[in-house]
C-alpha cells in the first residue's frame, strides 16, 4: 500500500501562485508514476499533471500548461504542484494519486491505485 497526503491548498486572488505537496509513505517503491487531478463542484475529475518516478518525464493537460509545473523530490518521497497565473476556473479540490505502471494516462484516472485525501484550492476573480 502507498499512502498520500496532500497539503498547500488555499484561497489566492486571480493571477497568484501556490505550491501543492503529495507526500508519499508505505511501499512507494512499487509506484512508477504520479500524477496531479482535480475535480470541482458539479464536474468530473479532471487530469492535470504526471510525472514518472524515473525518469521524470512529465506531461499536462492543455488547461495548464505554460502555468503548472509538476516536479519531484525522491530523497523526500514528495510530488510537487507549483501553479503560476492562477484563474477563478482552477478553483477544485486538488488530489495526488500513484499508480504502479508507466504508461498511466491522466485522462484516465480509474487507472491510478492510490489516491490523497484532497486539498482545497479557491481563485478568486
Amino acid at each position: 500500500q502507498v499512502q498520500l497526503v496532500e497539503s498547500g491548498g488555499g484561497s489566492v486572488q486571480a493571477g497568484g501562485s501556490l505550491r501543492l505537496s503529495c507526500a508519499a509513505s508505505g511501499n512507494t517503491a512499487r509506484t512508477r508514476a504520479m500524477a496531479w487531478f482535480r475535480q470541482a463542484p458539479g464536474k468530473e475529475r479532471e487530469g492535470v499533471a504526471r510525472i514518472n518516478t524515473i525518469g521524470s518525464a512529465t506531461t499536462y493537460a492543455d488547461s495548464v500548461k505554460g502555468r503548472f509545473t509538476i516536479s519531484q523530490d525522491n530523497a523526500k518521497n514528495t510530488v510537487y504542484l507549483q501553479m503560476n497565473s492562477l484563474k477563478p476556473e482552477d478553483t477544485a479540490v486538488y488530489y495526488c494519486a500513484a499508480g504502479t505502471r508507466w504508461d498511466l494516462d491522466i485522462r484516465r484516472p480509474h487507472e491510478f491505485a492510490y489516491w490523497g485525501q484532497g486539498t482545497q484550492v479557491t481563485v478568486s476573480s
